[in-house]
């Protein structure tokens, strides 16, 4: 018999946060690092990624990433690499930029679908590119549609 887990050790994400993996114009939650991620000792997510990702059954979230790393200039803005993350995991697309994480290591921000991305916690978002050395790349709004209906 394993032994209980106490509310602080179980990780969750919340209510807002859609689960499982969108299909093609699906939502999705846009994520950032908290206080519990340890953003200069890690491998994976890198400083000013966008980050993009549903919830699992288990409490867990599943997230893909977007950092530039190879310096392409289509995707300096923040917005650009949240939507290249998004379009990978909606195609269901191979990466290496996805991971299974512990919902207390990540906060959600916003919503990203088909029709664009609406931030409803900007100033963390702004936080999170100033700490990574990026707030040249933040959004100038926090509604941002790249369709229209």
């Amino acid at each position: 018999m394993s032994a209980e887990k106490t509310i602080t050790e179980t990780s969750s994400y919340g209510k807002e946060t859609p689960v499982g993996r969108p299909d093609i114009d699906g939502r999705a939650g846009i994520f950032v690092p908290t206080a519990e991620f340890d953003i200069d000792n890690t491998t994976t997510i890198r400083k000013g990624a966008g980050i993009v990702g549903f919830g699992n059954l288990d409490g867990t979230l599943t997230v893909y990433f977007e950092a530039n790393r190879f310096d392409e200039s289509n995707l300096h803005k923040w917005e650009h690499k949240a939507r290249k993350a998004y379009d990978r995991m909606v195609m269901g697309a191979p990466t290496v930029s996805k991971a299974k994480i512990d919902a207390r290591m990540l906060e959600q921000v916003g919503i990203i679908d088909g029709m664009g991305i609406n931030l409803k916690h900007p100033e963390r978002l702004t936080h999170w590119l100033a700490i990574s050395n990026v707030p040249d790349t933040a959004p100038e709004e926090p509604v941002l549609r790249w369709k229209n209906r």
